[in-house]
């Protein structure tokens, strides 16, 4: 314990030696810390449709029925033009009543309507409607007006106009029986905010790779490890005491960052903790491979590039769920990001995160495993 301590000591001492890293890891870290709390923590359930019509009431209110749809009623057509267009921005106060405004600036008590597209019915649908003619109807959309949106609009379209004429589909539509697969978050959705925090956490136990392959990799340039070795201090301790300053050194920041930004309850810390723990060890032994073969600063830089740019996606999956494929879930840092993903976003319990953990641990053995084997036959070679 005595030899493991004064190694531990040598290696912190000669990581505060190397200034870059240390300020690096310092300001990214209160550089994660920032950009948590400025990122916006709402979120939207409903998307706003402007809409101009006459004596369409019970119409609309059917098709506003529906989840997710929310029809903004504007009192002509070249107001919804202009804020679809954005030169006008539509504000709501707090009695619910709405305002359009030429300045951007958030006017006080008031909250931003954001309209992805306009419908105008002419003053004569219903009558043009109702004499089986072809009444034209206005649709509004910019560059920001999602393709699912477009696609719909001339369908909603049509339905008022057949409900308009009285003249009922030409096909009974089936019954049909919706299964929810997986977690429906209708109504439970998680701001951008609340993504970033797993994200982040993923990030400062990375960041870490960096630092630790560019010590391993000086001490073996400079034959730092021959001259410990010429010490009492074995082989088995000098890499233990890698293993434990890496670990320590990634888990800390992590630990500091998922403090800072509240992510820690009564219920999840031990979990974040164990997961901080395995997430640590994964990086620590990649940073033992790398500084293993790196040989200078910008050899060790990209070493560390090409291996931290695989295990990165994950991460970068969290902020477009279902849209990654499958292939992802094989990625030695995927387990990790997903647990830190259930537990900080969702509140997800042990149970429930326990085959990825499993995962987890199988891939960190397997990982610090070939790290230390390939650090091993390194310094011995020396």
């Amino acid at each position: 314990m005595g030899i493991l301590a004064v190694l531990l000591k040598k290696d912190f001492i000669q990581f505060s030696r190397g200034r870059i890293y240390a300020v690096l890891s310092a300001v990214g870290l209160a550089l994660f810390i920032a950009v948590f709390w400025i990122i916006p923590d709402t979120v939207t359930e409903s998307v706003a449709i402007g809409i101009v019509h006459h004596d369409l009431d019970a119409m609309v209110a059917m098709i506003e029925g529906e989840q997710g749809l929310e029809l903004v009623p504007f009192a002509d057509e070249q107001a919804l033009e202009k804020v679809i267009s954005g030169e006008l921005v539509l504000w709501r106060k707090a009695d619910g009543t709405l305002t359009e405004l030429a300045s951007k600036e958030k006017p006080k008590d008031m909250e931003k309507v954001p309209l992805v597209a306009g419908i105008a019915f002419p003053p004569d649908f219903l009558r043009l409607a109702a004499t089986g003619q072809a009444p034209e109807v206005q649709v509004y959309i910019n560059d920001d007006t999602p393709q699912e949106i477009r696609s719909v609009l001339p369908a909603m379209i049509r339905e008022i106009s057949f409900a308009a004429a009285g003249i009922p589909l030409a096909i009974t539509e089936p019954d049909t029986d919706s299964v929810m697969l997986g977690v429906d978050l209708y109504g439970a959705q998680i701001s951008l905010r609340e993504r970033m925090r797993p994200m982040l956490a993923f990030f400062v136990l990375m960041m870490e790779t960096f630092a630790l392959s560019s010590l391993i990799a000086m001490e073996i340039s400079q034959k730092t490890v021959t001259a410990v070795l010429a010490t009492p201090a074995k082989v088995w301790q000098v890499l233990l005491a890698k293993t434990i300053f890496g670990a320590f050194l990634a888990m800390f920041q992590a630990v500091v960052l998922l403090v800072a930004i509240q992510a820690f309850t009564a219920t999840n810390w031990l979990l974040l903790l164990l997961v901080c723990l395995l997430g640590s060890l994964m990086f620590s032994s990649v940073a033992m491979l790398v500084g293993s073969w790196g040989k200078d600063f910008l050899e060790n830089l990209f070493l560390v590039m090409i291996f931290i740019i695989p295990l990165l996606i994950p991460a970068i999956a969290v902020l477009f769920p279902g849209a990654s494929p499958a292939w992802i879930r094989f990625i030695p840092s995927s387990g990790v990001m997903q647990v830190l993903m259930e537990v900080t976003a969702y509140g997800t319990g042990f149970v429930e995160v326990l085959p990825m953990l499993g995962i987890s641990v199988l891939w960190t053995l397997v990982l610090i495993t070939l790290g230390l084997l390939v650090l091993k036959r390194k310094v011995v070679r020396l």
